[in-house]
């Protein structure tokens, strides 16, 4: 698959376009990340957008609207299951429908790959996320979550 681009999905009322992200798109989607809250001092943003366009990049998708980056998803199959992330939506453009339509898009991505079930990560003080999620279907699964960094993102002190 390459370039995806895309009309907003019913239901979504949102001005602009889908589409894959872009290595040109780096500036810009890191810095929406930032506003959105999404960006933490141990994870390098700029090295996890380079590593998300080095790997299923049409599955990388962002919102424009009149040529301006207002919405992010990244999306990956492992051929078990799909994983969300990064998912931003430009804060003076909450509920508009954007993170809507980029999630609508990245699950026909996903299901066109033949993937059986998607899952995020939320931080659990985060209410209003999970309730946007469990307003789209989205159940909370009964897991632990563990993982173990293989590459320090942190800059040398």
């Amino acid at each position: 698959m390459s370039d995806t681009t895309s009309a907003i999905p019913d239901g979504a009322s949102a001005s602009g376009a889908i589409r894959s992200c872009t290595d040109g798109d780096l500036e810009a989607v890191v810095e929406l990340w930032r506003v959105a809250g999404l960006t933490r001092p141990w994870n390098d943003a700029r090295a996890d957008f380079m590593r998300k366009r080095a790997v299923q990049p049409e599955m990388f998708l962002v919102h424009v609207d009149a040529n301006v980056v207002v919405g992010t998803v990244m999306a990956g199959y492992d051929g078990h299951r799909g994983w969300l992330y990064y998912l931003a939506t430009d804060p003076a453009r909450r509920g508009e429908g954007i993170a809507r339509g980029l999630i609508s898009e990245a699950e026909r991505l996903l299901t066109e790959l033949g993937c059986p079930k998607v899952q995020l990560m939320v931080r659990p003080d985060n209410a209003e996320v999970v309730a946007f999620y469990d307003a789209l279907g989205y159940e909370e699964g009964d897991i632990l979550l563990l993982g173990k960094r293989t590459i320090s993102d942190v800059p040398d002190a």
